[in-house]
């Protein structure tokens, strides 16, 4: 069931009846005390394939009167019933402070008074250092902070004094060094606006710590040496604004810049969204969907017109509406883990049934009236933007294909292998609104030789090197990784005697890959292109120096740059692992195939994909030639 199926999806009416309706198939999993959400897991497909979970539910779980649950997070189950209870409130906080109705209130209250009472058998417990409950808290100050009379002022004296101790305790204990920072921000802000007792001191600490990670022209990293992913847009940003308007009384040089800098991001940010809507899938945390856009409006929220108000209505209408045409709903109407379906392959650790809720994000400017500029105006369709957008920060070339909605980014120079999957989420060469990315199935099963752990490793946008056949290694760990000459350079070693130098060159709609390969041992490369949705196929084609394949969901191939020195691959068309892809089930990858003595190998290809194929004969012909400084590179060497 799609909640959202028959909204159109285009004025704050719509939007206001979109978040009652998102949570409407949560009501049934409350607990008898309102204090969790005990939603049941859910296998993504009748393949069964499930999460290899790393369950660490404690005992006193099976003595709750409500039963035990089913947890497949990293973090024990009260942590994430609190997790399901706690994130609907990101939308309907805003929702009660525009003046929106809920008729589930109570629920809340309830919740929140047995919840913080620890004399109470549904009590969330007292937080550890650095885990999940810290999280959650946020968005109760949050709420706190928006809506005190739904969920502050109804309270009895003894639960606002028992919340107020439970709240508390994060300024007492370690957060990760992070964009957690602002979760004890979010806290104190929240009962400092309802009059509770708070921790002002704290607050600025964890403000002053986030300040030193912001990097320059908009961007933050996500900590010390952290990520540049949505985790900029829909926390380091999101919060930040949050503060320039909640806070700013208080803290109005600080407030300042956190307007400034979300200015300056959003003229970077926007060129990862399609024209259509879809926002580019890179990184972690991706079954959080439409908290991706939740960015356009903070602005709003934040009274910051960064871009004219029709531009970011249009922005962020348009990304919530291509949402809500994916089949991202479990039976009964939950988000379900996952990215454009039910799939837990590319799930993180840390994700349990109540995660994806962090969408509901996205509904913060229903805290504002009617009348807002936000509101007012006439949403816009995406303007013009620059075929190829530099993003030294990201590691990123931003490309866009400029006859279709194609958005594709060209990415070096990040990493982060903590994440289930991390490789496959920073470190690839390519990330697409169209085809998206694919993460390696969970183990390797036998397949035909040559040909052996290809379809497991579901290695698109990479150049995959194996010393056996069947293992295969990627980019992960970039050594350095640059941006020069208006291309990604980048150098990594997947074993200690095997060096890849990587060059990404834009050519939208193609792009180049150029590599340097020196071994000391024999390899087995397979790099692959796009991931095309196979679940219809027309045409596949492999040859010598080729491989292509096409069908209603698009084309995707890929071909070897002729010329002095260059390897010439055997191209394969390889049908990738069940569930794998993030945007199709069932994926065939174009890819080109080589077997390399010890030794250096020069290697070349021209990559594309279109999102239909009325222009694939026209573009495939038209395919771009290897620069003339590569090939005098790969000249043998005369004496």
């Amino acid at each position: 069931m799609n909640p959202l199926a028959a909204n159109p999806l285009l004025t704050r009416t719509d939007l206001q009846t979109a978040v009652r309706a998102l949570f409407a198939p949560l009501r049934p999993y409350f607990s008898p005390g309102s204090a969790r959400l005990r939603l049941p897991f859910e296998p993504n497909d009748a393949r069964g394939w499930l999460l290899e979970s790393k369950r660490r539910a404690l005992s006193w779980t099976q003595r709750l009167p409500f039963g035990p649950a089913k947890n497949f997070a990293n973090s024990h189950d009260r942590a994430n019933e609190l997790e399901s209870f706690a994130r609907p409130l990101w939308g309907l906080a805003p929702l009660a402070a525009g003046g929106g109705s809920f008729d589930e209130w109570e629920l809340y209250r309830r919740g929140l008074s047995n919840g913080s009472d620890p004399r109470h058998p549904e009590y969330w417990g007292q937080p550890l250092n650095g885990e999940q409950r810290l999280v959650e808290m946020a968005a109760i100050g949050f709420a706190l902070a928006l809506a005190p009379q739904e969920t502050w002022e109804p309270l009895a004296p003894r639960a606002k004094a028992n919340l107020t101790r439970w709240l508390l305790e994060i300024n007492r204990r370690s957060l990760h060094n992070n964009n957690w920072l602002f979760f004890r921000v979010l806290v104190n802000l929240g009962l400092a606006r309802v009059g509770a007792e708070h921790d002002a001191a704290a607050s600025q600490a964890a403000l002053d710590q986030l300040e030193t990670f912001y990097l320059g022209e908009g961007w933050y990293r996500d900590g010390p040496g952290g990520q540049r992913d949505y985790y900029v847009a829909f926390a380091m940003h999101f919060y930040g604004l949050l503060y320039a308007r909640l806070g700013a009384e208080l803290d109005p040089g600080r407030a300042r810049r956190f307007r400034e800098r979300a200015a300056l991001f959003a003229q970077d940010f926007m060129h990862w969204f399609a024209a259509d809507g879809a926002a580019l899938p890179f990184g972690r945390s991706l079954t959080y969907r439409f908290a991706q856009g939740s960015f356009w409006g903070a602005l709003a929220f934040a009274d910051v017109a960064a871009l004219p108000w029709p531009v970011v209505k249009g922005l962020a209408l348009r990304h919530l509406r291509a949402w809500s045409q994916r089949p991202i709903f479990t039976a009964d109407g939950r988000l379900s883990i996952g990215y454009a379906y039910a799939q837990l392959q590319m799930a993180e650790q840390y994700n349990s049934p109540g995660s994806p809720y962090w969408a509901m994000k996205f509904f913060l400017p229903l805290a504002l009236p009617e009348t807002h500029p936000f509101w007012q105006a006439e949403a816009a369709p995406q303007p013009a933007l620059a075929a190829v957008r530099e993003m030294p920060h990201a590691g990123m070339l931003v490309c866009r294909d400029p006859e279709s909605a194609h958005v594709f980014a060209l990415a070096s120079g990040q990493h982060w292998l903590w994440p289930r999957h991390g490789s496959a989420k920073y470190a690839k060469f390519a990330y697409s609104t169209v085809f998206g990315f694919s993460v390696p199935a969970g183990r390797l099963q036998p397949m035909p030789a040559g040909r052996r752990g290809l379809g497991q490793a579901a290695a698109d946008s990479m150049l995959a090197l194996s010393d056996d056949g069947a293992h295969y290694r990627v980019r992960d760990t970039p050594i350095e990784a640059r941006i020069e000459a208006g291309m990604l350079r980048s150098r990594w070693e997947p074993w200690d005697d095997v060096e890849v130098e990587t060059w990404l060159i834009p050519w939208p709609p193609w792009h180049l890959r150029l590599h340097r390969l020196r071994c000391r041992r024999r390899l087995w490369s397979a790099e692959g292109g796009f991931a095309l949705d196979r679940t219809a196929i027309g045409r596949q084609e492999a040859g010598r120096g080729l491989a292509l394949a096409s069908g209603p969901a698009g084309a995707s191939g890929l071909r070897d740059l002729a010329g002095q020195g260059l390897v010439q691959r055997m191209g394969r068309v390889v049908a990738t692992a069940p569930n794998t892809n993030l945007l199709a089930s069932l994926t065939l990858l174009p890819s080109l195939l080589g077997q390399h003595a010890a030794g250096e190998h020069w290697l070349a290809c021209a990559v594309v994909g279109l999102p239909d194929t009325a222009r694939w004969e026209r573009m495939w012909g038209a395919c771009p030639e290897c620069p003339g400084w590569f090939v005098r590179l790969a000249q043998p060497t005369r004496p």
